[in-house]
């Protein structure tokens, strides 16, 4: 384990020098300075505050079982505004399969307020505290505090108790609000060996220890007499060493979340454990998935992901009937695609392994992605298609950092056509071959074949989405602007439509619009193919806008970009430690037609641009002119990459606040 130095001492001092008015990090120690708090001195707009988080893991041996891994945590937290009322509850999830079941408790759950100056608590009732089944493999204790309000301290405890302990708790040390202390200690015993890692910018100060510790045992010995055998228990103690760690970082600054951000939680300072290796006494040394090739190959083999996969006897018929006469594999492919995704219906259900089978969910034609996406891949299989699940962890899961069974959450279909690997997920009803659920897009995923090798894939978009938009309007003298838009979109921006708006009705939709563009007023709105996965979405519509014309001393101002224009910076921060995340690349297209009013002549004319981002990441072109009273204005925006590195930000806000202010340039008409 390596530390930074340097930045240790730094975190020291800020530790001994800014902890502010609360130093006592136990439960049930609440002030009425702290009650009385309106604002966090370090960040005031903050909407609440974790004033202490204190964690520790630690083994306990039973003689029946074995050990346990033990977790326990104790959390107290300022609530500043009504925004941050939702972090009076908690939510902790748990695994309740077989012998590796999960248990979770709360205790000492109280809410404290101010009342007529003295302090007044509110223990947690029954009421208050959920037990909830997930799937048939987790459920989640949730406890909701009783009378919080804006002002309120709440502070609570749980332990989370676990056979499994190849599956050790990832400690955050940072949130989306500010952290005035956490810490986190390990107590771990010789015989489990783990690899630690460190995520996020900031590194905690760390302390380590060891000692000696003892477990008892219990053994049946067989006293054999003449005449029979006497079977007693007997004891027996082992002495081992127990290794101890502790982390902890005070004044931990709230991790801002910002546009363009796969998953904010990526970046989260936080410390994981992952086991490497078991050797307990006079048992065989067990060594866990060590690389991604031991993880895919372990899950293969589970029951609820490998067999699943061979089973083909339940759909036999229908598929045979459905491939009459086809020969062509692409056609083959598209056709079984289609299939599923028409019988199946997601039940929002995630994990790479199947809830209740895939037989079962063929039959009631509903299933968790395990069941939807296996499914698809055994029948294009069973049809001579070279088809494997690829393992994919979500953007609400985060990227995986170790390799490990848990990284992952989710599973596609990979087809090896023609030395290209197609992509398919047949969970979403509009999605399409390379075009996924913008869950899917985080990075990298893992293809398993059927031989059990593995291999990295790719997950992120290569093709741009098109998205082009033609303008033709008259202006008259008045500043009143009539005329008809032509919109088209393909593949991912035609896939993020019909995802959103397919079930919107015309009427809401046509609102949106008008809210979106400025308050203008639509008529003869149009869309087609909308249900015609393979064709680009058309829009066409006629307009009237009264607002985006500006009448100063007889002269006429406007945008050529009208209400097509970008109105801010989506890029607000100074720096940016992470990654620029754009979904898929595209290219937005504009080709405008403007009739200035008769008697009118241009004045001013914006200029030409052309913006190049670094290592062509990206542009933006505008090209004006005008003509016999006509103004042509052509712009391009492009992104040529699905994600930035955040080296680059710099340089993108920019790009970004270039052009908006080459949007925002005003055209001038003054009478002839």
């Amino acid at each position: 384990m390596k530390f930074d130095f340097l930045r240790v001492f730094v975190l020291f001092g800020l530790f001994f020098s800014g902890l502010g008015f609360s130093q006592n990090y136990e439960l049930g120690e609440v002030t009425i300075e702290e009650l009385q708090e309106v604002k966090y001195s370090n960040d005031p707009n903050a909407e609440a505050v974790v004033l202490f988080e204190n964690g520790k893991t630690y083994f306990q041996y039973n003689m029946n079982s074995g050990f346990n891994i033990i977790t326990e945590v104790e959390k107290k937290i300022k609530i500043y505004s009504k925004e941050g009322l939702d972090w009076a509850n908690k939510t902790v999830k748990y695994y309740t399969v077989g012998q590796n079941e999960e248990r979770v408790s709360f205790s000492k759950a109280i809410t404290y307020n101010l009342e007529n100056g003295k302090i007044e608590k509110t223990k947690l009732r029954n009421d208050g505290e959920f037990d909830e089944k997930i799937n048939k493999y987790w459920s989640q204790k949730k406890i909701v505090m009783p009378n919080v309000k804006v002002g309120s301290i709440i502070e609570y405890k749980y332990i989370i108790k676990s056979p499994n302990y190849s599956t050790f708790p990832i400690w955050n040390f940072q949130y989306s609000i500010p952290v005035k202390y956490s810490s986190f200690k390990t107590y771990i015993p010789e015989y489990f060996l783990y690899n630690n890692q460190f995520k996020g910018e900031l590194v905690p100060v760390a302390d380590s220890d060891m000692k000696m510790k003892t477990f008892t045992g219990r053994y049946t010995k067989d006293n054999r007499r003449s005449g029979g055998s006497n079977f007693e228990r007997e004891s027996y103690e082992v002495e081992y060493k127990e290794y101890f760690a502790s982390y902890f970082l005070s004044n931990v600054p709230a991790l801002k979340d910002e546009k363009y951000v796969n998953n904010i939680e990526n970046y989260v300072s936080a410390i994981y454990h992952e086991l490497s290796s078991v050797n307990l006494p006079y048992e065989a040394i067990v060594n866990y998935s060590s690389d991604w090739e031991s993880v895919a190959k372990t899950i293969m083999n589970y029951e609820g992901f490998g067999n699943e996969l061979s089973r083909n006897d339940y759909y036999k018929k229908e598929i045979d009937e459905l491939l009459t006469g086809i020969v062509d594999q692409e056609e083959k492919i598209i056709l079984i695609f289609e299939y599923v995704k028409n019988r199946m219906n997601w039940n929002n259900g995630y994990g790479y392994l199947c809830d209740n089978g895939v037989r079962k969910a063929y039959v009631d034609k509903v299933g968790n992605v395990a069941e939807i996406n296996l499914m698809l891949t055994s029948i294009l299989r069973y049809a001579g298609v070279e088809a494997n699940p690829i393992l994919v962890s979500t953007r609400s899961n985060g990227v995986p950092i170790f390799p490990s069974r848990s990284a992952f959450n989710y599973v596609i279909t990979g087809v090896e056509l023609q030395d290209n690997l197609v992509l398919f997920d047949a969970t979403n009803k509009y999605s399409l071959p390379n075009v996924l659920p913008i869950r899917d897009l985080n990075w990298f995923g893992r293809l398993i074949r059927d031989n059990r090798s593995s291999t990295l894939v790719d997950l992120m978009p290569k093709m741009k989405s098109i998205k082009s938009i033609m303008l033709l309007c008259d202006i008259n003298a008045n500043g009143d602007i009539k005329g008809k838009v032509r919109k088209q979109i393909s593949d991912y921006n035609a896939f993020v439509y019909r995802d959103k708006y397919f079930n919107v009705d015309k009427e809401s939709y046509i609102d949106k619009l008008n809210d979106d563009f400025d308050e203008i007023n639509i008529s003869e709105y149009k869309i087609d193919n909308v249900e015609n996965l393979s064709q680009k979405i058309v829009e066409t519509f006629s307009f009237v806008d009264n607002k985006n014309v500006e009448n100063i001393g007889g002269k006429l101002y406007f945008s050529p970009m009208m209400f097509f224009k970008l109105k801010e910076n989506p890029f607000k921060l100074e720096t940016r430690k992470y990654p620029i995340d754009f979904n898929f690349p595209f290219k937005d297209s504009y080709v405008f037609t403007i009739n200035i009013p008769e008697g009118y002549v241009v004045e001013y004319l914006p200029e030409a641009a052309n913006i190049i981002l670094d290592n062509n990441y990206g542009g933006f072109n505008y090209v004006i002119s005008e003509k016999q009273g006509k103004i042509q204005l052509a712009v391009n925006y492009e992104i040529n990459t699905s994600i930035i590195p955040a080296s680059n930000y710099e340089f993108l806000k920019s790009f970004f606040k270039m052009m908006i202010e080459k949007q925002a340039e005003k055209i001038i008409l003054i009478k002839e």
